[in-house]
């Protein structure tokens, strides 16, 4: 990260990628649409081409999915398998491919394997939640928030020794702690132990350690794919749903290399939602609008959110935050 193509994001959008009924999204649609994202940011002829440029038969590919609006909100099962048909397509064997979250209770309630040919490994790295088994104990950031006892967080050891390549598929969501959780903060809470420790009462960390948690080598350098899935997202009260009137459908994938890049988009895109529901913005810092009520109303939050952890992880150089200087290119799929 930033990978191949810094401050490049292209955004496709489909009024018939899911129906909002019955929360079903469209396979055909979807394909088309993640075909078209990835031929414009690469330039490539064809879909195959364009996945060629970042993988080959002998990768090992981690699938990073976001399961923790799950089954409300989560990295859609027909993304996720158009990305694994485009994986096998390269000649990689299902066998190397893992798609996988760090809560099993999560993972299980999205139907992966339905979308996925067999052999695909899915699986959760905490079982049972809690396990620290498969971290990986020379790979951690360690860090004291609030005198909490335990103050290192380790890397999933999926990533530090069998990976080559990862592939982050976060959501379009609001976030208490972060003010969203796009790209950067599955990449990051994602992908290490003993992370939630790091916001308490009404005071949160996240505009560090998210940025800190991503630029830990291996993950850095091997996550060279981000795929957003917007189909689905949340609005207020994420990265969970606790209540469905805050779950809206962007219906669209972003697709880049850039986490910086495609986040700064997902801060616009939320606070136009916001804006619409007259709710307070995510950069809102009042003490005023810190409450438990948070569940059920829109201006109130259960911390004072960080959203400008986006712009730090750009200082860090992980990506492109100035949006004069971010192509951004969007594609209407009929």
């Amino acid at each position: 990260m930033p990978g191949l193509f810094p401050g490049r994001v292209v955004t496709t959008h489909s009024e018939r990628s899911i129906d909002e009924k019955s929360g079903e999204a469209d396979q055909a649609v979807v394909r088309e649409m993640l075909a078209r994202g990835m031929t414009a940011l690469t330039g490539a002829a064809k879909p195959e081409e364009a996945w060629r440029r970042f993988f080959d038969a002998k990768d090992v590919v981690g699938i990073k999915v976001n399961c923790s609006g799950a089954p409300r909100v989560c990295s859609n099962p027909v993304v996720v398998g158009e990305i694994v048909r485009n994986l096998v397509a390269t000649g990689i064997p299902p066998s190397n491919i893992y798609i996988y979250e760090r809560f099993g209770e999560q993972l299980v309630t999205v139907p992966y394997a339905k979308h996925t040919p067999p052999g695909v490994n899915i699986l959760a790295v905490e079982t049972p939640r809690g396990s620290v088994r498969e971290y990986d104990p020379r790979t951690y950031v360690e860090v004291n928030f609030f005198g909490e006892d335990d103050t290192r967080s380790n890397l999933v050891r999926l990533v530090a020794e069998r990976f080559t390549k990862v592939i982050n598929v976060p959501n379009m969501k609001d976030h208490g702690a972060a003010g969203v959780t796009g790209c950067l903060k599955n990449i990051a809470y994602g992908n290490f132990s003993n992370v939630a420790r790091s916001h308490r009462n009404e005071k949160t960390n996240t505009f560090s350690f998210i940025a800190t948690l991503a630029m830990v080598e291996p993950l850095r350098s091997k996550t060279v794919l981000q795929v957003m899935d917007g189909l689905k997202g949340v609005w207020h009260g994420g990265p969970f749903v606790k209540n469905p009137r805050f779950a809206f459908y962007p219906k669209r994938i972003a697709v880049g290399t850039d986490p910086v890049a495609i986040d700064r988009q997902l801060i616009d895109v939320i606070e136009e939602k916001r804006r619409a529901e007259k709710a307070v913005s995510v950069w809102d810092r009042s003490m005023s609008h810190v409450d438990g009520k948070r569940d059920m109303d829109p201006n109130f939050n259960a911390f004072i959110r960080e959203p400008g952890h986006i712009e730090y992880a750009g200082k860090l150089g992980l990506g492109v935050y100035d949006q004069t200087k971010i192509k951004h290119t969007r594609i209407e799929v009929a």
